[in-house]
């Protein structure tokens, strides 16, 4: 079975899914104890696993909040301690991963294509081809 190197493996996924919930798990509780971070509503919205499941790549966003840099910054500072934290929800794993913080722009790409979509520009020519039957 040919396997397409660039898409990620069905053990990845299932990892990534595992590690993201104890990710989540310990980002709600509050045990991150960091100024930046105390008080955000951060969601963890995907984490991508390496091939050989060492290094976790999470996408995170904040709720209502534009600039992600510093709670990315805060989030990797303490990213020993969390990797600390989320150990005994991941103890079947052979090596614990090393976490990675990402800021999720996917929300907001979308609602940029969306807000693109809506635009009198794009209606206009949308509306003249359903005119051209």
């Amino acid at each position: 079975m040919s396997h397409d190197k660039s898409m990620p493996s069905q053990r990845q996924l299932r990892v990534g899914e595992q590690v993201r919930h104890a990710l989540t798990t310990v980002l709600q509780r509050g045990e991150v104890r960091d100024p930046v971070i105390e008080g955000e509503v951060i969601s963890v919205n995907e984490v991508r696993m390496s091939p050989d499941l060492k290094i976790a790549t999470a996408y995170i966003t904040a709720l209502g909040r534009q600039d992600m840099e510093p709670v990315v910054k805060a989030l990797a500072a303490n990213a020993k301690f969390i990797r600390g934290r989320v150990g005994p929800s991941l103890r079947q794993m052979k090596y614990m991963p090393q976490f990675r913080f990402r800021a999720d722009t996917s929300f907001y790409n979308f609602s940029k294509i969306d807000e693109l979509l809506r635009s009198p520009e794009v209606a206009r020519d949308l509306d003249h081809e359903d005119g051209e039957d």
